[in-house]
């Protein structure tokens, strides 16, 4: 033990954070995903701490001294904000620097499910193509599509940019109207289904988007619909999405993101008109190693002047 400031990590978050703080703090590593398991020495000595995923409220209650909780990740929902906002704990996430990655991986996402790029893969690698014949024509297509995007920060905004040069229509529904933009606006998420034949969900979870993705949604988004999703997997009712995909109710969708992660539902595996990612959309290392120093940078940071970089607004930022 030395008399630095003592900083808990996830033993398993991505390395260079940890190399990053190991220079600066003494780290007290613990397992992600468990119940909380420290000492009550090395819980009073903790004053910061970097996560991913989940740190609820009994982590939170645990750690006496602790100042920020720096999450890797632009989505802090597993952190429990409302227990670190009452101890005036600040709580920082990850925003900006993967929002060019996210967005180009929801253009390749939708580009992968409409034109059943895995399926051509399939075909090739078994032989089919030498042996049968040419893959069999995709029944979709970009061309002429109307697209709407379930909200619209800073990750949804380059997700529209990047779609416009493709010609295609562009609406979105969000809390509230943004201002100086051409895009449609739909003041309900079933208003903007009913309008578009393509579906990008893009949203926080929050209890207001749990399952926000329904039965009713999926339906107004027709037989020729498209579901993606790079947001959250608490977004989607998943018996409704793998009821609409057997049925034809929607023609495809394409998922990066699951409710209970790594676990997929068997339902969606068994889906030929469903493409589905471990959740990859920002898991480059440019992007991983700029997140890894954000979550880095937040903590020192705090530290040295008692401010943080990026906090989230509904935790304090600075002393």
């Amino acid at each position: 033990m030395t008399g630095r400031t003592a900083v808990l990590v996830y033993d398993s978050i991505y390395d260079r954070i940890i190399r990053r703080l190991e220079e600066h703090f003494d780290l007290v590593p613990v397992k992600p995903g468990v119940s909380p398991q420290i000492s009550p020495e090395d819980a009073a000595r903790v004053r910061g701490a970097a996560v991913y995923g989940k740190f609820g409220a009994d982590w939170i209650d645990l750690l006496p001294n602790l100042e920020i909780v720096a999450n890797f990740g632009v989505g802090y929902d597993g952190v429990d904000y409302d227990a670190a906002a009452k101890r005036g704990i600040v709580v920082t996430n990850t925003p900006d620097v993967l929002n060019d990655e996210v967005a180009d991986s929801a253009v390749a996402l939708l580009l992968n499910t409409i034109h059943e790029i895995p399926r051509a893969e399939r075909w090739l690698r078994s032989g089919n193509w030498e042996k049968v014949g040419p893959n069999p024509l995709s029944p979709m297509s970009l061309k002429g599509r109307t697209v709407g995007l379930y909200g619209l920060g800073r990750i949804g905004l380059e997700i529209a940019r990047r779609l416009e040069p493709f010609k295609v229509k562009i609406a979105y529904h969000t809390r509230s109207q943004r201002e100086g933009l051409d895009y449609a606006y739909y003041p309900t998420l079933l208003d903007l289904a009913k309008a578009v034949d393509t579906l990008i969900c893009i949203v926080p979870g929050t209890p207001e988007t749990r399952k926000a993705i329904n039965a009713d949604v999926l339906s107004a988004l027709g037989s020729d619909g498209v579901f993606i999703n790079v947001g959250r997997g608490t977004s989607v009712d998943d018996d409704a999405l793998i009821a609409a995909l057997r049925s034809k109710t929607i023609s495809a969708a394409g998922l990066d993101v699951f409710s209970h992660e790594p676990k997929v539902p068997e339902g969606l595996l068994a889906l030929d008109n469903a493409v589905l990612w471990p959740h990859i959309a920002s898991a480059t290392v440019p992007t991983r190693n700029a997140m890894g120093d954000l979550v880095a940078d937040n903590i020192i940071r705090w530290f040295a002047e008692g401010k943080a970089l990026t906090p989230v607004p509904e935790t304090p930022a600075s002393v």
